[in-house]
């Protein structure tokens, strides 16, 4: 419940900052008709709309599990994830990449920038907190990984997607920035529609990265190899242990995965001794990983017909 708490308070400084930013970035576009800061005001209210979808995730994977969803919920958060991604492809992405072209196509007369700089250096302290906000959750469960190592490694779409979301929208406000004060410096009213597309190819890109780790979760990812040579070494470390096939295993939420374990045990055992064997290696599991909610351990001894199940 804490990281669900966490993660939320994450989801909503993004939304809180991202409305912020929207309204000045509209309001500036429309006085000055500057095509980057009226795509940067789209971009900032599919944030907004994510962001809602993010939580709207996060309470339908809370549901308690039940006779038609056994394993509960947890994937829900996935799935809105992925939509989220696919908002920011086609609505971010497409409508800033259609704005640009249609700007340069028909460019507007420059026209004072005074307005495009105050939005844009709010909107940069707005983002900024959102980030930090994000950044700092995103790093408790980072460990000593790398960003990017920890960024694909994650399994929380309501950190990872919202921290993505913040990052490309400081790039944006650079890009964005870049292209109303070159286009002023330089008198180029084609700069303005450019750094519209370059937004579009961001959001585009960040989008497709955000599918790509997204859908594996949906569709059934295991743990890293790091996690199941643990769990093989913690088996190994079982006395009663013979040998473990390969662990069988899948997220079914950020802190919720499934595990499967086919062990077969000492021929010399009874079957209450193998019981209490199921029973202490699930323990050293569960104190290592607490994110196995669901252990099953098919356990058999040498002897075909010993075989149960825990």
């Amino acid at each position: 419940m804490a990281g669900t708490s966490s993660s939320k308070l994450v989801v909503y400084g993004a939304i809180g900052a991202n409305l912020a930013i929207a309204v000045a970035k509209f309001v500036a576009a429309f006085f000055t008709g500057s095509s980057a800061m009226l795509s940067e005001g789209i971009h900032s209210m599919v944030d907004s709309g994510n962001g809602v979808l993010i939580l709207w995730g996060l309470k339908r994977a809370e549901q308690p599990a039940d006779a038609t969803h056994p394993f509960g919920y947890g994937k829900e958060l996935y799935f809105w994830t992925v939509i989220v991604a696919v908002l920011i492809f086609a609505v971010g992405g497409g409508m800033s990449l259609y704005k640009g072209w249609q700007h340069i196509q028909d460019p507007t007369p420059l026209s004072d920038p005074t307005w495009n700089y105050w939005v844009l250096g709010l909107s940069v302290v707005f983002e900024c907190i959102a980030c930090f906000l994000a950044f700092r959750e995103f790093n408790k469960t980072r460990g000593d990984a790398g960003f990017w190592q920890a960024l694909r490694a994650s399994r929380d779409p309501a950190v990872y997607a919202i921290l993505l979301e913040d990052l490309a929208a400081l790039v944006g406000l650079v890009i964005a920035l870049a292209g109303v004060f070159f286009g002023h410096l330089l008198g180029n009213v084609y700069l303005d529609g450019a750094a519209s597309m370059a937004i579009g190819l961001l959001l585009i890109g960040m989008a497709m990265f955000m599918l790509k780790e997204t859908r594996g979760l949906l569709v059934g990812e295991g743990v890293d190899a790091t996690t199941l040579a643990s769990l093989q070494a913690l088996a190994a470390a079982e006395p009663a242990v013979a040998s473990i096939r390969p662990p069988l295993s899948m997220y079914l939420g950020p802190q919720d995965a499934f595990l499967a374990l086919d062990v077969r045990f000492r021929q010399d055992l009874s079957a209450q001794q193998m019981e209490d064997a199921v029973l202490h290696l699930e323990r050293a599991i569960r104190a290592k990983h607490p994110e196995f909610k669901r252990i099953f351990v098919e356990a058999e001894s040498f002897a075909p017909e010993h075989r149960t199940a825990s």
